[in-house]
């Protein structure tokens, strides 16, 4: 017969640290005054910079309409309109070795105006495309040239202190931090409005660029990000988002009602509530911006969580009829012991693919990344004696109730 490992021994002391984190984290909410919330849910601006000097420009002449695009396969150039054939000039940047050889070939394209600003025998696999200039290529003084900028890996970090006190005179509602390492000179700018405040007195991202600019240099900023939410937006989002996990929590308590009794269906609806308050104690003390993707990171692990518990739940239905004889803690153990080996492997190998996802990414999925990890962790703690433990609690009290009821008739018999 199979070693039967004892959990229920476990079901108090991971209670008592499950109030204590819950506590955490709900102090540290308040504490904190409340998340660190992402511009999807206040009204704000966010900017993502680059400080890496200009490479080249670019413009256009020829006839029709031409537009520039960057990806990791390289540089595009799309023509179109009327009377011009259509098609998609592209320049994979790993088959040039330099700057010039890269240019070269740009020039070659009839209509399209190349200027070299670095120096051409820089890496072309180091260019970088900013967010702020128009794709749309024309000739000044009609539209402005395009502006490609390349960043050295060996350029000397960037001050993050030195970039706030360029910023220093826009006030408090402005905060900067550190994306990725120093060498990538990569930073997220956070302009909060202030409620009722009038568009044309906001902070804009372009006031924002001209200010790094003046201490840092023309054209050695890169946006790589811009987004602006308004004020009734952020607010209908963050109302959504309530409604959505509240109706979350009741489908999953109506699903479980249905499929077994009352007490476990209360059971998995405290386990995911377990699994909310940790995530939020992580989220409120690591000072994660809280945006959409982490709701979306919420979500997902709530519904990993209550798939687990629904096997165990099932697994111990299963037990009783097989075991009738048994003690019901007998019957929760067992059935625990034998689910053991499916959630480990189902976990372990999920948490792989979410590690690489971790590994290989930045910004915001990084973080998403690093939110499933640790839901996944709560998710598999709270099925197992968080979920298991309020059932086994209630079918203790419930022993309890049916002795006491037996012993009356035979005291007052007496």
């Amino acid at each position: 017969m199979k070693r039967v490992i004892r959990f229920s021994k476990g079901f108090l002391p991971a209670a008592i640290i499950s109030v204590i984190l819950a506590v955490a984290g709900i102090a540290g909410y308040i504490a904190m005054g409340g998340f660190n919330l992402g511009v999807d849910f206040q009204a704000g601006l966010i900017q993502e910079v680059r400080f890496a000097p200009p490479a080249f420009n670019m413009t256009w002449s020829g006839r029709g309409n031409a537009t520039v695009s960057f990806d990791r396969a390289g540089l595009h150039i799309i023509i179109s309109g009327a009377g011009v054939e259509g098609r998609t000039l592209s320049f994979v940047l790993g088959d040039y070795e330099t700057l010039e050889e890269l240019l070269q070939a740009l020039g070659e394209v009839e209509g399209l105006g190349v200027t070299a600003v670095a120096e051409t025998g820089i890496d072309p696999q180091w260019l970088l495309h900013s967010a702020q200039g128009n794709p749309q290529l024309g000739v000044e003084p009609y539209i402005e040239p395009y502006v490609v900028h390349y960043q050295d890996p060996g350029d000397e970090p960037v001050n993050i202190q030195d970039i706030r006190e360029a910023l220093s005179s826009l006030g408090q509602t402005v905060s900067v931090q550190n994306m990725g390492i120093p060498q990538d000179r990569h930073f997220m700018i956070r302009v909060n409005f202030e409620e009722g405040e009038a568009g044309e007195n906001r902070i804009s991202g372009g006031r924002i660029i001209d200010m790094l600019e003046a201490n840092f240099g023309a054209g050695s900023v890169a946006v790589i990000r811009s987004d602006e939410v308004a004020e009734r937006f952020s607010k209908d989002l963050t109302n959504q988002a309530g409604i959505l996990l509240a109706l979350t929590l009741i489908l999953i308590l109506i699903y479980a009602s249905i499929r077994f009794k009352p007490q476990y269906a209360i059971g998995a609806v405290i386990a995911i509530v377990h699994d909310a308050l940790i995530m939020v104690a992580y989220v409120a003390w690591t000072r994660m911006e809280f945006n959409t993707t982490t709701i979306a990171a919420i979500l997902t692990i709530l519904g990993y969580s209550i798939n687990d518990t629904i096997v165990i739940f099932d697994r111990i239905r299963e037990n009783r009829r097989i075991y009738p004889d048994d003690a019901f803690v007998l019957v929760l153990d067992r059935s625990l012991t034998e689910t053991l080996s499916r959630t480990i492997i189902t976990t372990v190998t999920t948490m792989l693919a979410v590690l690489s996802l971790y590994i290989f990414t930045t910004g915001s999925m990084k973080d998403f990344a690093l939110t499933l990890l640790v839901g996944m962790i709560s998710g598999v703690y709270s099925t197992v004696f968080i979920a298991s433990g309020f059932v086994y609690l209630w079918e203790l009290r419930k022993v309890k109730k049916a002795k006491k009821r037996l012993a009356v008739p035979a005291v007052s018999k007496a």
